[in-house]
């Protein structure tokens, strides 16, 4: 096998959607498929004596792969990138993979060159959310508008969120701002005051929403 291809393990239950991903990636020079896995043991399994470059994973609630598995793949194999394609979710169960910080989502009914797309960005390291995922996220729901009830954000506020959607650890913003991290973390906390949020995927959409990043960055 060509060492120079990227290496790749689908994981889910449902045969014409493995076939469909094989055939597809086949026809691709840069994918070795490893692997078609149906099972969480069959893949812990397999991760422990093969590099594998790209995980494509359905974490639907209803099949054999949970997303508190998938969380944990993810932490045990860090140089692993991974892919969802799922059934439709509803908004809570999205909420809770992207709160684990899976940030590469596409709908199992996406065609051809936006499944391709999705594991460029992935691979690449750059979020990918399918338009109907981002959509749902988008919807109107307990997450505030910028100002809507807060101050809004000083310049320097806004520098961080946007360092913040682009994956930045309190660390690297630090250095790159010439800033102590404890100042960093200061920032952080009064911007999450300010904008109503508790957590990093409520921040990128209220960004997006706000205009100060692109949500060209999170798919298409």
């Amino acid at each position: 096998m060509d060492g120079n291809k990227i290496k790749v393990v689908i994981a889910d239950s449902q045969f014409l959607i493995t076939e469909g991903l094989k055939a597809l990636l086949n026809e691709e020079s840069l994918f070795s498929v490893e692997a078609v896995v149906t099972t969480e043991k069959e893949l812990n399994l397999l991760l422990r004596d093969k590099k594998v470059d790209l995980l494509l994973a359905d974490c639907s609630f209803n099949q054999n792969f949970g997303i508190d598995f998938i969380v944990q793949t993810r932490k045990l194999h860090a140089n692993m990138q991974i892919l969802i394609l799922t059934n439709p979710l509803v908004k809570n169960e999205l909420i809770k993979i992207t709160d684990a910080g899976i940030r590469n989502i596409i709908y199992k009914t996406a065609e051809k060159e936006e499944i391709l797309t999705a594991i460029d960005f992935t691979l690449k390291e750059k979020k990918y959310f399918s338009e109907e995922i981002l959509d749902m996220l988008l919807e109107p729901s307990e997450i505030k508008s910028p100002g809507e009830k807060n101050q809004k954000l000083t310049s320097s506020e806004i520098e961080i969120v946007k360092l913040v959607a682009n994956g930045m650890t309190a660390k690297e913003i630090a250095f790159k701002k010439n800033l102590s991290i404890h100042t960093v973390n200061t920032h952080r906390k009064n911007i999450f005051r300010k904008l109503a949020v508790t957590n990093v995927s409520e921040l990128i959409m209220v960004a997006i929403k706000a205009g100060w990043i692109d949500n060209i960055e999170y798919y298409i």
